[in-house]
């Protein structure tokens, strides 16, 4: 059995709530075992022997029908998460008042489009880098922390959602053994 985190993306945001009871009972009926949500619910801990692009279809598919709207499910194995951690994305950047930002995208980018680092217009999020289907953006306070979500969908023709480093790094201690 592999453990996996599922990102949905805009869950319990512009209008469209969803209980933490309702996400488990989808993930548990498609056969996932262990299955928990993590401090928003957008955050789901499973575990399965299932291939990932099944899940995701299977998931986004049962969120679909329950929920009569798309949600976009983004997969990472908690060793991906870990090794997200590990690489330090943010390493050299001032942390104090800044929030430290994982986009994930529906795509890995053999070749990421823009010019990095950048700042997204008439804000302070700065897009610092990009690895295979991780963004990585710095905020400065001011609830930016949605921007880079938005800028980068729109730039780079992908679906994703946004999550802080802080909640990666207690999905993994606390799932990762």
């Amino acid at each position: 059995m592999i453990r996996f985190a599922a990102f949905l993306r805009g869950i319990n945001v512009g209008g469209h709530i969803v209980k933490k009871e309702k996400l488990q009972e989808a993930f548990i009926s498609l056969g996932f075992q262990n299955v928990v949500t993590y401090k928003q619910s957008g955050n789901v801990i499973f575990e399965t022997s299932t291939n990932i692009e099944e899940i995701k279809s299977k998931a986004e598919s049962k969120l679909q029908s329950m929920l009569g709207y798309n949600i976009a499910v983004f997969l990472r194995t908690i060793p991906e998460l870990k090794s997200i951690i590990n690489q330090e994305p943010f390493k050299g950047q001032e942390s104090k008042g800044s929030s430290f930002l994982v986009t994930f995208l529906s795509t890995a980018q053999v070749f990421f489009p823009l010019q990095l680092p950048l700042t997204i217009p008439k804000s302070t999020v700065h897009i610092i880098s990009a690895k295979n289907s991780e963004v990585f953006s710095v905020t400065h306070g001011g609830g930016e922390g949605a921007l880079p979500n938005p800028f980068i969908e729109s730039k780079l023709k992908v679906k994703a959602t946004t999550r802080n480093l802080n909640i990666i790094g207690e999905i993994v201690e606390k799932f990762g053994s």
